[in-house]
Parts: structure tokens; C-alpha cells; sequence
């Protein structure tokens, strides 16, 4: 006789489970270990008795050898496989083991593991001292400070330690959600999967975009026609002035340039080092080079360099 695991996620609402899940939870007794497991009142509802026991690896094993044995596991993925590793051994040790099937009845879809973090913040800022004074003005050293190190990876290329490095940015992005009174997570995500499908009509509309060349018009075109919505009719709305002065320029420079300014207002700014950085973020341009990547890969060369010196 079997013994059927079903599995169900947290991340699921409950009661949504998969026809396989249905057709195995009718199949034979079901047990659980938990008389606060979100899938009960749902089961009740659907007619599915489910008896809460304590958990003992051994005893379901040996029940599982003569009937067909409905295990309605834990949410808690911890707990789960540290008791079914029990289970399993327990069957092993049995004269005639019982087959052991699991049926997933709800599963995670591709970021569903956001909604944990999105939990864990919620729990943060309501018992955490320190996270509960934080404000968005507080929080912005940390923002640009985790910025900074998913950009110091890539650049090193250390990709596998960009996973943990954008985990601390997207932590930033959940906290700002949190912190704020008039929005949350939800229509900070509902407003930029808004933006990507208006700027993407070659992708979820009727307009076609054979190249990149032709997708960064479109979408130029698009950002055009928003800003003229919002009564805001120059090139330069958006830039922001905060960003490292060198990239400030170039996109300052990208800008104007796209809307046809005359290269003599570039006068106006004055003479001196500032005007000679100028020219150089615009050579940089005229090249094709990032004039800030450019700078900070002579910077991390320099860097090399005196700690080689230090140490010869």
C-alpha cells in the first residue's frame, strides 16, 4: 500500500490545490500534525475529514503496509524534510516498505519567494526596534551603499556573489515599500509591470521592432509622449541630478544631444578643470566609452597597483 505525501505551499492561497492533490486526499485516510495547517478549514469545507496526530515517522510507516495513508505535510519546508527523511527511514527498516508517493498539491510560480521577503520586512518593522524607527531619508546611505556593491561585483566579476549583493538591494526596494504610508510592494511592482508592457508594444502590442536601434526609439518616443502628459516637455526631466558627476554628464549630454541641442552650449559652463572633465565625458561619448566605467576601471587598476607596492 502507498503512503501519499501531499505537498502544499505557503505561498499559495489555500484550498488551491491541483486535481491530483483532490484525487489523492479522497484516497484513504488523511493525517496531519498540525491543527493550525492552513489547508484544513478548506478540506472541511470540501467534505475531506483529516485527523491531526502526532508526528511519528514510525507508526505512519507501518500503517502505510496495510492501507493506503494520506500524509498532508507541513508548510514549513524545514520541518517537512527533516520529518520525511524520518519517514523514510523508518520504511526502510520495515519487512515490506511501503511505496512512498508525493503529489505536490500548490507550488511556488517563478518569484513567489518575493512574498517571504515581503513577509519577513512586514514582521521586521512591527518587532524589530531598530527597523521601526528607519524612514526613507534614513534608509538612503544603505541604498546607495548596496548600489554600489551589486555594481564592485559585476565589475570584479564575481557572479556568483551578485546573487547575495542584489538580495541586499532588493532589500532596500522592500523596506522603501514598507516605510511608506501612501503605496506598498504591490504597486510599486504593479506600477513598473504597467511601465515595461507601455514601453514594450513590439513585445505585448501590435507595433513591430526588428532591431535594438529600433526598440530605443520606440521606447525614447514613448518616454516623450509620458513627459508631455505630465505637462513636463523637456529632454532633461527624469536626469537624476544625485547620480556621480561624470555620469550625470554623459546622460545630461545623451539628452540634449537626442533633442537636437547645439554643442556651443557646452560653452556657457565656464573654463578650468570643470570644463576639461566636461570635454573628456564628451570624447568618451564620441567613442563610444562610458567616461564613468572607463574612470573607475583606471581607479581599480591604481588600486591594484599601490596594494602590489605595499606589499613588494
Amino acid at each position: 500500500m502507498p503512503l501519499i505525501v501531499v505537498t502544499t505551499s505557503p505561498r499559495v492561497a489555500p484550498g488551491l490545490l491541483s486535481h491530483q492533490a483532490w484525487q489523492a486526499l479522497r484516497s484513504g485516510p488523511v493525517l496531519t500534525g498540525s491543527d493550525t495547517h492552513p489547508q484544513l478549514p478548506y478540506l472541511a469545507e470540501a467534505g475531506v475529514r483529516v485527523q491531526v496526530v502526532t508526528p511519528d515517522p514510525g507508526a505512519l510507516a507501518a500503517r502505510a503496509v496495510g492501507e493506503t495513508v494520506v500524509w498532508l505535510a507541513s508548510t514549513s519546508e524545514q520541518e517537512d524534510e527533516q520529518f520525511m527523511r524520518a519517514v523514510g527511514h523508518a520504511a526502510i527498516a520495515l519487512d515490506e516498505p511501503p511505496v512512498i508517493e508525493v503529489v505536490p498539491g500548490s507550488y511556488d510560480l517563478p518569484g513567489a519567494r518575493t512574498l517571504d521577503l515581503v513577509a519577513v520586512m512586514d514582521r521586521l518593522r512591527t518587532e524589530c526596534p531598530w527597523d521601526r524607527r528607519q524612514t526613507h531619508e534614513s534608509l538612503v546611505p544603505y541604498l546607495l551603499e548596496e548600489a554600489y556593491e551589486v555594481l564592485e561585483t559585476i565589475e570584479e566579476g564575481d557572479y556568483p556573489a551578485l546573487r547575495e549583493e542584489l538580495g541586499d538591494l532588493l532589500l532596500q526596494v522592500v523596506f522603501h515599500a514598507r516605510v511608506a504610508d501612501d503605496f506598498d510592494m504591490d504597486d510599486v511592482a504593479a506600477g513598473i509591470v504597467e511601465k515595461l508592457v507601455r514601453r514594450h508594444p513590439h513585445v505585448f502590442g501590435s507595433v513591430r521592432a526588428e532591431s535594438a536601434d529600433e526598440v530605443n526609439a520606440n521606447w525614447e518616443a514613448i518616454k516623450a509622449a509620458e513627459r508631455a502628459s505630465k505637462g513636463r516637455e523637456s529632454v532633461l526631466e527624469g536626469v537624476p541630478m544625485g547620480q556621480p558627476a561624470l555620469s550625470l554628464a554623459a546622460q545630461l549630454m545623451r539628452r540634449a544631444e537626442r533633442a537636437g541641442a547645439p554643442e556651443s552650449l557646452s560653452a556657457a559652463i565656464g573654463q578650468g578643470v570643470a570644463r576639461e572633465l566636461f570635454d573628456l565625458v564628451r570624447r568618451a561619448a564620441e567613442a563610444g566609452l562610458d567616461a564613468e566605467a572607463e574612470l573607475r576601471a583606471a581607479a581599480r587598476t591604481y588600486r591594484d597597483r599601490v596594494r602590489a607596492w605595499e606589499t613588494s
